[in-house]
């Protein structure tokens, strides 16, 4: 459990410490290129991963208590099983989900009350509005408990498809724009899927 615990300890520093310098140096929606196929840009994420989202600001609370349970089941299950599947693959795949769960549950738990600005729901526009300016973590706070949004900065504008292909011709092949969390939850998961055999087995 200390191994795991530790990579969950510096996955959760590392994810914190660039969301919380994109955050108070760059302006919504700002981007900087830093190779002509990767940019740092800037966008609040009121949903899950990747950018997805549902039901306005009760559904945002909603997802924000579902991810302490869904954090609660992780934990138990590491806790129950890691004598049984006492192998790296399960350690570090564990830690990596489990990791990456808190590190944006920490964002919808908090950030609404540590920063100046982010984004807020409008009932009348139905919809999430931006701001202006550069946020601070004054703890003046711009929502409150369970309504803050997550940071995402990671673009990696790769390549468009042909505009030949049916469907997503035109498109970006990879449009999302992520976190160190979101990252860390795909990486997680992949280990634990492609290694199964070693884990389970």
């Amino acid at each position: 459990m200390k191994k795991i615990g530790l990579i969950v300890l510096l996955i959760l520093i590392l994810d914190q410490f660039v969301k919380f310098y994109v955050k108070t140096h760059f302006y919504l929606g700002e981007g900087v290129e830093v190779f002509s196929w990767f940019q740092l840009k800037f966008v609040e994420n009121p949903g899950m991963a990747y950018g997805a989202e549902f039901g306005g600001l009760a559904g945002k609370m909603g997802l924000s208590v579902l991810r302490i349970f869904l954090i609660g089941g992780i934990i138990w299950y590491i806790w129950k099983h890691v004598k049984a599947h006492n192998n790296y693959y399960f350690k570090i795949g564990m830690a990596l989900v489990l990791a990456g769960a808190i590190g944006n549950l920490i964002d919808s738990l908090f950030y609404g009350m540590i920063f100046d600005s982010g984004l807020t729901w409008n009932p009348e526009i139905s919809g999430w509005a931006g701001y202006d300016g550069i946020s601070k973590a004054d703890f003046n706070g711009y929502s409150g408990f369970l309504k803050g949004c997550v940071v995402d900065m990671f673009y990696f504008p790769l390549f468009d498809w042909p505009d030949w292909v049916p469907l997503i011709g035109g498109k970006e092949f990879f449009s999302y724009i992520f976190n160190v969390a979101d990252a860390s939850i795909t990486v997680g998961g992949a280990t634990i899927l492609i290694f199964r055999k070693n884990i389970f087995g």
